[in-house]
């Protein structure tokens, strides 16, 4: 059967026929699509490897909610997504409600209650979540920015409370993931980079204190300055973030004679796993030696010793990148390393291009969280960060992850398909 087209003038002069679908979608960032169905299909590769000697299909799963993915995103693309703005509310209050009803009536795995099982599949809320945000904050930031004290503790307290109740399950990874996802739409909306500062640390503060505690000393002083420079009341201002850094450095030591041995291992091991190499260092130390394994070219597809004898528990979610680095080496590792940079890029360009503030922020979301989830996944891997449950965006299986990924992609997409058309 053909496709039903339609004809458009081009240039005054000629004439080209295209598919009907396709002519909604005149201004798609097509590289940017090509690039996630790239990466989406050798990360059905890397599962398949993973599970080459097992009976399971997660593999074909992948692709099969990868293509729905693609589908979702189309047509997304071809809607409006300014009518978002009025709906926000409405979507914070879903966000919020599904969040609570896995709390009420979820299913527990691997340690944290973050799943609802419906018609037979697990479904993840906190995966959905993040797009959820990401549409709240955009249109609260769209109507008034982030250059006033106020309007950014608005925004923190609109986070804070879905980050409750994922923190509830607890779910440490996408907590992390919507900090990262506020921290940095917060930025793009004409933030001070000093309260930038400011906001993140008490984390270095806590840090510091157990690492290295002269630096702690003299951080709290940098902060006051920063303070003083940046805030408001500036005596006031600078005893209490001073006062507050030095206070989360203390609280840390009190909050880490409280963790359990395994909870300390979990944050402490990546800097050393030989301490525990077949307990909590295992996975990781498996890791290191399938990406070293693969030097230069890599051992080959479905070859990987560490991959095909399953050394690596649950390879094929949180720790796919170790399959790439065994089985394509240092170019294939740095081929994907690069893909997902042309993403990020194509991301940031699609930002500035935007028709306005919703949609550019709209884009500056699904950056900042598809960025931080491949900086901190691949250090991971490589024993750069603790192991966290972050996955690697479209590559690691998981079908509320994936279908989260895509349904971002769509709505950026949106914003790019109807930019300002480009007048030559």
């Amino acid at each position: 059967m053909m496709l039903r087209t339609t004809k458009y003038a081009y240039r005054g002069s000629r004439k080209r026929t295209v598919p009907l679908w396709l002519s909604s979608l005149p201004q798609v960032d097509w590289l940017l699509l090509i690039l996630v169905v790239g990466l989406t299909s050798i990360g059905g590769l890397m599962i398949r490897s993973t599970e080459l000697h097992e009976t399971s299909v997660t593999w074909w799963q992948h692709w099969l909610f990868g293509g729905l993915g693609v589908a979702i995103a189309l047509f997304i693309a071809r809607c409006r997504y300014e009518h978002l703005m009025q709906w926000h509310w409405l979507t914070y209050a879903i966000t919020n409600i599904s969040l609570i009803a896995v709390i009420a009536i979820g299913v527990a795995a691997n340690g944290a209650q973050s799943w609802i099982e419906i018609a037979g599949f697990n479904i993840q809320p906190s995966e959905f979540a993040k797009v959820g945000l990401i549409i709240t904050l955009a249109a609260l930031l769209h109507q008034k920015d982030a250059k006033t004290i106020p309007s950014v503790l608005r925004i923190l307290g609109v986070t804070a409370v879905p980050w409750v109740l994922i923190m509830l399950q607890p779910d440490l990874g996408t907590g992390l993931v919507f900090g990262a996802i506020t921290l940095g739409m917060l930025y793009w909306a004409n933030m001070s980079p000093g309260w930038l500062i400011l906001m993140i640390s008490p984390i270095i503060s806590a840090i510091l204190f157990n690492v290295l505690f002269p630096g702690w000393i003299i951080w709290a002083i940098l902060m006051g300055l920063v303070a003083w420079f940046t805030l408001p009341l500036r005596f006031v201002s600078t005893i209490f973030v001073m006062g507050m850094n030095f206070g989360s450095g203390k609280l840390s030591g009190i909050f880490w004679g409280l963790l359990k041995d395994y909870q300390k291992d979990r944050l402490t091991l990546f800097l050393e796993p030989e301490k525990n190499p077949l307990g909590g260092g295992y996975q990781l130390i498996q890791s290191r030696i399938a990406i070293g394994s693969g030097e230069l070219w890599g051992r080959g597809l479905f070859e990987g010793t560490q991959t095909q004898l399953n050394f690596i528990p649950e390879q094929h979610t949180d720790f796919i990148f170790s399959a790439v680095g065994e089985e394509f080496g240092f170019i294939g590792a740095i081929a994907v390393l690069v893909a997902f940079w042309l993403i990020c890029f194509r991301l940031v360009v699609i930002a500035c291009q935007a028709n306005d503030n919703f949609g550019s922020l709209l884009a500056i979301g699904m950056l900042s969280m598809i960025s931080f989830q491949v900086i901190v996944n691949i250090c991971m891997t490589v024993g750069l960060a603790p192991i966290t449950g972050i996955p690697l965006p479209w590559l690691s299986y998981g079908r509320s992850a994936l279908l989260t990924n895509f349904i971002a992609l769509g709505l950026v997409e949106s914003v790019a398909n109807y930019r300002p058309k480009k007048r030559f």
